[in-house]
């Protein structure tokens, strides 16, 4: 009997309150569509968080507690989601968007992006943090990033661009094993007809993404939104105008980075020196 896969961290608290709205709605004597007009949201966002597989976001809670007349109720079960298992709210939103994606470009600057990151060296990566959240958390963890990289797989997979700073490339994180073979994936990725793998260099004199990591996705719909992390959060960008910032901002990146071609090299000697 295959294994079965690991629910993702949050899932049970997910459905137990989708189950809320999904009650509170029908005793509203409101259809999932005029719920979603009153909301100024998707249809299927609100059939996706009655059904558990999208997180309820705060904000759309409080709106959904004055729509539906509840005392804050649905308000009180987003912001209580259990802590010790649960991604970031806006983190959640991003997976979900990630997972449908028509397109990916992802800058990173201190880490290999977790699309392309190896289960040894996504697993040294989380066990870095502080503070130390245990074995089990970690190995939880990883497991969910891995799976992410389902989408690379995908029949139509998207389009998929990474810049990456050349930095976290000359780290060792996780011992020389665990680095040559991250270095030997990303060189395979390089090759890769799907995947679009670029190197910013050590010593350039400026570039454009001074700022920190980010991530830009194209939804299904072709909306266009951002994505990015701080040391204690996430924000899930969807302002065409911050959204537009960010774009100018990969698009120089991408001539100031290494062509594929250079990119290849570097890992090569990169191999050759480890």
């Amino acid at each position: 009997m295959p294994p079965r896969k690991r629910p993702r961290p949050n899932e049970t608290a997910m459905k137990m309150v989708g189950a809320l709205v999904a009650a509170a709605r029908a005793a509203k004597g409101m259809t999932q569509r005029v719920l979603a007009e009153a909301l100024h949201i998707d249809v299927e966002t609100v059939a996706s968080i009655e059904q558990g597989r999208r997180v309820l976001m705060p904000n759309v809670a409080e709106k959904m507690d004055r729509v539906l007349g509840l005392p804050g109720l649905l308000a009180v079960a987003a912001n209580r989601m259990p802590e010790v298992d649960m991604i970031p709210a806006w983190a959640e939103e991003y997976m979900e968007r990630e997972r449908e994606a028509l397109a990916l470009s992802w800058y990173d600057t201190l880490t290999v992006p977790g699309l392309l990151q190896t289960e040894n060296y996504a697993r040294a990566v989380l066990g870095c943090r502080v503070p130390f959240v245990g074995e089990e958390k970690i190995e939880r963890q990883t497991a969910h990033r891995i799976q992410r990289q389902e989408i690379l797989t995908r029949p139509v997979p998207p389009t998929l661009s990474f810049i990456v700073w050349e930095a976290p490339l000359r780290d060792r994180i996780g011992g020389i094993e665990v680095y040559r073979e991250q270095l030997r994936h990303l060189r395979a990725c390089a090759d890769h007809p799907t995947i679009s793998l670029q190197v910013l260099p050590l010593g350039i004199t400026s570039h454009a993404g001074l700022d920190g990591s980010f991530t830009l996705l194209e939804t299904p719909e072709f909306q266009h939104l951002a994505y990015s992390e701080t040391q204690r959060g996430s924000f899930l960008v969807r302002d065409p105008n911050e959204v537009s910032i960010l774009s100018q901002k990969y698009a120089m990146l991408r001539s100031q980075a290494l062509n594929f071609a250079e990119t290849k090299d570097l890992l090569d000697r990169l191999l050759g020196e480890s």
